[in-house]
Formats: C-alpha cells, sequence, structure tokens
C-alpha cells in the first residue's frame, strides 16, 4: 500500500504558486516532496519538506533521494522554483545573471534530470515547468532579457525533452504565465499590471493551479506550451 499513491514534487514550495501546488496535490491524495530556501516542516506526515538552494545540485540529490527513501516512488515534477529581475539589459549585474541562471537554469536541470532517472524505472512520468510569456511576447515596458533567456530555454527544453521520452511513457509539458498576483508583485501595482493583459486583469494563483491540475491529467498530451496569460501570448 505504502507506494501506490501518487507522489508529488513541488520546488518554490514556500509561498504563492508552489504552495497553492502542494495543497492541490494533496487535495488529490497524492504524496507531496515540497522544496523550497526556507521551508519549515510540515504537520502533515504525507508532505516531506526539504530546505535548500534548487541551484545547488546537493539539494536536488536530497529531494529525490529523501522523497524515494520515504514515500518509494516520483510521479510527478513541478518546476515552480524561478526568479525575475526586470532590468534594463545593460544594468543587469553579473550578480544577477549568476542567479538568474542558477534557479531557472541549473534549478531546473538537476532535479529534472534525477527525476527522469526514478521515472524511466517504472515507465511512466510527469514533468512541468514554469516559464512567462514574455518569452514569446515582450513588452518594453517590461524589460526582462535574464528570464526570456532562461524561460525561453526552459521552453525548448520542454520541447525536447518530450520528444526524447515520449516513448518511455513520460510527459513534460510548460505553462507560460502573465503577470499573477502573488507576494512578488505589491498591491499598489496591480491596476498598472492588470492593463498589461487583454482580459484586464491580473492572473490568479487559481489560474495557474488548475493549468497545472489540467495537464496532470491529460495524458495524450506532451511537448505543450499552455499560455496562461490573459491573452498576452495572443497579440494587443
Amino acid at each position: 500500500m505504502r507506494n501506490e499513491r501518487k507522489v508529488a514534487v513541488i520546488t518554490g514550495a514556500s509561498q504563492g504558486i508552489g504552495a497553492a501546488l502542494v495543497k492541490a496535490y494533496r487535495d488529490r491524495n497524492y504524496r507531496v516532496v515540497a522544496t523550497a530556501r526556507s521551508l519549515k516542516p510540515s504537520n502533515d506526515d504525507e508532505v516531506l519538506a526539504v530546505p535548500g538552494d534548487i541551484a545547488d545540485r546537493r539539494t536536488a540529490e536530497r529531494v529525490i533521494s529523501q522523497g524515494m527513501a520515504r514515500f518509494g516512488r516520483i510521479d510527478t515534477l513541478v518546476n515552480n522554483a524561478g526568479i525575475f529581475i526586470a532590468k534594463p539589459f545593460t544594468q543587469y549585474t553579473e550578480a544577477d545573471y549568476v542567479a538568474a541562471l542558477g534557479v531557472n537554469l541549473a534549478g531546473f536541470f538537476h532535479i529534472t534530470q534525477l527525476a527522469i532517472a526514478e521515472m524511466e524505472k517504472k515507465g511512466s512520468g510527469h514533468i512541468v515547468q514554469i516559464t512567462m510569456s514574455l518569452v514569446d511576447h515582450a513588452m518594453a515596458s517590461v524589460p526582462s532579457v535574464l528570464a526570456s533567456l532562461t524561460k525561453g530555454g526552459l521552453n525548448g527544453a520542454t520541447k525536447s525533452l518530450a520528444i526524447e521520452y515520449a516513448k518511455r511513457g513520460i510527459r513534460v509539458n510548460a505553462v507560460a504565465l502573465g503577470i499573477i498576483k502573488t507576494p512578488m508583485h505589491p498591491v499598489e501595482t496591480y491596476v498598472q499590471l492588470a492593463a498589461l493583459h487583454p482580459l484586464g486583469r491580473m492572473g490568479e494563483i487559481s489560474d495557474v493551479v488548475d493549468a497545472i491540475l489540467y495537464l496532470e491529467s491529460a495524458s495524450f498530451v506532451t511537448g505543450e506550451i499552455v499560455h496562461v496569460d490573459g491573452g498576452q501570448s495572443a497579440g494587443h
């Protein structure tokens, strides 16, 4: 019985979208392995909290090895951890560059590689990346080259992995976001940010969770970039 229920690994799980995903997967009766830099132990025996910097491969190794030791399987990985630094291109610092590539790319690479190795053993699995619509639809008002560089890379990697592992039962998708109401955005910016979307509002965390849960159950969908962006990717 211990190994029959599915297990989801969620990065960036301490707040916002990540915390909501932990709850959503638990509501679906998944066991959850949650990781973030600052993460307190859970009162829920079915949630394993593994604190650490996702840019460090040793964190990814702990997340997957402890998840396997506790629950015996890995079924889903949601690569939610990410950082967004909006600056004019020439004002980015080396520290900005290292941080963005560390979390957004190295963080994805290490834990995804280790998760797939476990998924391959049982011939099934699902991986979801959180990316952004600005990759395809840049805005002069939101200078974000480092985010486009890294999240664009994740979009490309999503398609590549989906094809590489399609015959091995592992699906790989991405959710490309507009601007979502999270602790990252002060309330006083909401009106301005809402206007950047053709639907005239910011996204809710529930909009993102709904899209990921759709992909979780969509067994014939792989290699897809689902835009949850209020119409941004369609144009203005």
